[in-house]
C-alpha cells in the first residue's frame, strides 16, 4: 500500500484528504491511501518520515511551507527552489525527499483560465497582493511569468511591501487584480476579510481568494456588491493536487 498523505498544523478541514480519496475510488486505485498526518512542530519532521516506511508522497500545508526546506535533500530548481516554499514533496526510490511547488503550477493557470473566459489580456493588469507568507510566493512567481506588476500589501510596511493604511483611492483604482493569499476568511471565521477599502472597488476589478472554505468568502462577497468579478481558491487547489498526482507517479 502506498501511503500520501498531508502534513501542517491544525488541520481540521482538509480538502486534500477528499480529494485523493475521492479520486482513488473513481479511477480504481486499489493500492493507495491518504491520510492527514497533524505536524504541530516541523522539527518532529525526520520522526514522522521515520515513522511512516511506506509513505510515497507528501502534500504541505500552513505553517510548514518554508520551515520543512531545510529537512529536504533536493529542491526541484523550476518551482520550489525558485519560490522557496514547498507544498509537495515525493520520496524518491532510494528515500530521499524532494521539494516541489504546485501552488505555483495551479494558481497561474487558474487564472489564465479565468481572464480567457473574462477576455481580459494578463498584460492590462496590475495586482495588488494580500499578505506575504509561503502560499503568496507561488503567486509571485506566477505572476511575473505572466507578465502581471504586482504590489505586495502586509499588515506592516517594509521597503518592498506597503501597509493596508496605504490602500488610497488611486492604489485601489489602478490595481484591478486584487489577490487574497492570506488564511484571512478561513472557516470558521468566516465574518472575517482582509482590512481593505471596499467602497471603492467597481466593476473594473478582479477579486481571486487563495480561501476555498468557504466557497464564498466575506472578502468575495464584499466585492461582488461592488460589481467585480471574483473567483475562488478551489480550481487552483484541484489543479495543484493533480500535478502533485503527476509527480509522485511520473517523475
Amino acid at each position: 500500500m502506498r501511503l500520501f498523505a498531508l502534513i501542517g498544523f491544525p488541520l481540521t478541514h482538509s480538502f486534500s484528504k477528499k480529494y485523493f480519496t475521492e479520486k482513488f475510488e473513481k479511477e480504481g486505485i486499489s493500492n493507495c491511501i491518504y491520510e492527514l498526518l497533524e505536524l504541530p512542530d516541523y522539527k518532529d519532521f525526520p520522526n514522522l518520515i521515520a515513522a511512516h516506511p511506506d509513505l510515497a508522497g507528501l502534500n504541505v500545508t500552513i505553517p510548514h511551507k518554508q520551515n520543512i526546506i531545510p529537512f529536504l535533500n533536493e529542491l526541484d530548481a523550476a518551482s520550489a527552489a525558485r519560490i522557496g516554499a514547498v507544498n509537495t514533496i515525493k520520496v524518491l526510490p532510494d528515500g530521499r525527499l524532494k521539494g516541489y511547488n504546485t501552488d505555483y503550477y495551479g494558481f497561474r493557470l487558474s487564472l489564465e483560465q479565468w481572464l480567457q473566459k473574462l477576455t481580459i489580456t494578463p498584460l492590462s493588469l496590475k495586482a495588488l497582493i494580500l499578505g506575504n507568507g509561503g502560499a503568496a510566493k507561488a503567486v509571485f512567481a506566477a505572476l511575473e511569468d505572466i507578465q502581471i506588476p504586482y504590489q505586495i500589501v502586509s499588515r506592516q510596511k517594509t521597503p518592498s511591501t506597503i501597509s493596508y493604511e496605504d490602500l488610497t483611492a488611486d492604489v485601489i483604482s489602478t490595481h484591478q487584480l486584487i489577490i487574497n493569499t492570506s488564511p484571512v476568511g478561513t472557516y470558521p471565521k468566516v465574518d472575517e476579510c482582509p482590512a481593505i477599502p471596499y467602497e471603492w472597488l467597481n466593476e473594473a476589478h478582479l477579486l481571486y481568494d487563495l480561501v476555498y472554505n468557504p466557497a464564498e468568502t466575506l472578502f468575495l462577497k464584499k466585492g461582488k456588491q461592488q460589481n467585480a468579478q471574483t473567483h475562488n481558491g478551489l480550481p487552483m487547489l484541484q489543479l495543484q493536487a493533480e500535478k502533485a498526482w503527476e509527480i509522485w507517479n511520473n517523475e
